[in-house]
């Protein structure tokens, strides 16, 4: 015996010390032995029905697969972006089906769902596997178990395995469009002053919007700046159009707005040096510098080793405005004029402002809407005399009179900008009505 003879209560306890960490170990062993990639099957082809739809249920086992994407900053895995729920879905696997040696692998996934679930029973989750050593798949099906016929999975194709040739300065995601968005006048001010700051790409999760808008958005498509990733996430889950669950019967919170936040980060890791993850009605507004790339070379220059930056929210309450820019011909197009609305609410005691972000999107491992979850590298805090966020919306304070908002016309600096790109939107899509 391990511990004959040992008769003092100190020999009996370190016996049991070294004992359990001996388990421990041999646990932890069979643990992570059990996660690395075993053949099930030799010399066939790879099966299944290759993916199409953003979101693809799993059959009968209340997971939802948005997309997988290759990810070797800490070992060669491949990272599901996911929806499951977050008490009954205890067990999946990967099945990678190498081409090159004709064997099929499976790895057991970790499943790790993410803490800002505000209370819905669904969230978002990494669901994480192991890559065969001697093989880089292009594809992987997802099964709850490690046995049976995978014929009928469907197959998602595994991004960010190659290098992208296409790379831009800042990337920015908006999610997600619903409710038949038709704020048209202010999505091209927002989209033509992200242009003017030094945005190139702007990737949208659209569940719904108008006719309108439908036109507005074929417009940017057409013109290379939009990417629209449909989300019909409503046709499989109850949705809500809340961050916080209610006890109303939903399912997920504002429309799985966290889920896609974090696939739009691994969709645009090779591909974008920055992402900035906001609204359609917010605008990071520099105060110190032209633009965001002069304001990111000085941020990062200033806090080396940060790869999160957040910027403070400041309300411009839709209902306070200026007599200033009121153009006649924008008057037919369904929306806010920004360019009207200068006058901010104050800050309140004891509230904090919720902040949007700039990110390096090689070091996000997971983010929430006003924070990041897991990062390599620091956050900070950029202050307010450097940039803010203009959010124009209905206001947070209402019963404020208006001699109490502070007046703040920092976005006049570019108007004429401004004006002369959203004419030129609105001529192209006949929109505007001539004088």
């Amino acid at each position: 015996m391990l511990c004959a003879g040992k008769k003092s209560y100190f020999a009996a306890a370190v016996c049991i010390m070294t004992v359990t960490s001996m388990l421990a170990i041999s646990y932890l062993k069979l643990q992570s032995l059990s996660h690395q990639p075993k053949v099930i099957q030799e010399g066939r082809r790879c099966r299944g029905k290759i993916a199409i739809s953003t979101i693809t249920a799993l059959e009968g086992n209340k997971t939802f697969i948005i997309s997988p994407y290759f990810d070797d900053r800490e070992s060669k895995v491949t990272r599901l972006i996911g929806i499951v729920h977050h008490e009954d879905v205890k067990q999946l696997y990967c099945w990678f089906c190498c081409q090159a040696n004709g064997k099929i692998y499976v790895s057991k996934a970790k499943i790790d769902v993410h803490s800002d679930r505000f209370g819905f029973p669904y969230g978002a989750a990494d669901i994480v596997c192991l890559e065969p050593k001697n093989c880089d798949p292009t594809h992987v099906s997802i099964h709850q178990s490690p046995y049976g016929n995978t014929d009928q999975l469907p197959r998602f194709e595994i991004k960010n395995r190659k290098p992208e040739t296409f790379f831009v300065d800042f990337t920015v995601c908006i999610s997600a469009m619903f409710g038949n968005y038709n704020n048209v006048l202010q999505f091209i001010q927002s989209m033509e002053m992200y242009k003017i700051l030094g945005v190139q790409k702007v990737v949208i999760y659209k569940n719904n919007c108008s006719h309108l808008m439908e036109k507005v958005l074929k417009f940017y498509i057409e013109e290379g700046t939009v990417e629209v990733i449909p989300w019909p996430i409503n046709s499989h889950l109850r949705v809500s159009s809340a961050w916080r669950f209610m006890q109303d019967g939903t399912q997920i919170g504002y429309y799985g707005q966290i889920t896609a936040l974090n696939d739009c980060i691994y969709r645009n890791m090779e591909r974008s040096k920055f992402v900035v993850l906001n609204d359609a009605d917010e605008i990071i507004l520099p105060l110190k510098h032209p633009d965001w790339k002069t304001m990111m070379n000085s941020l990062q220059e200033q806090n080396p080793g940060t790869s999160v930056f957040l910027f403070e929210n400041h309300i411009f309450p839709e209902t306070v405005s200026s007599h200033m820019f009121n153009i006649s011909s924008w008057n037919t197009v369904p929306g806010v004029n920004i360019l009207q609305h200068v006058y901010r609410e104050p800050d309140r005691k004891n509230v904090m402002n919720p902040r949007k972000m700039i990110v390096d999107p090689r070091k996000v491992i997971q983010t929430s809407v006003h924070s990041v979850l897991r990062a390599y590298g620091k956050s900070v805090y950029v202050p307010m005399d450097v940039a803010l966020i203009y959010h124009c919306r209905k206001g947070l304070q209402g019963n404020l009179p208006r001699e109490s908002l502070i007046r703040d016309t920092t976005l006049w600096r570019y108007n004429s900008s401004l004006i002369t790109n959203v004419n030129k939107v609105l001529s192209q899509t006949m929109l505007q009505t001539q004088n």
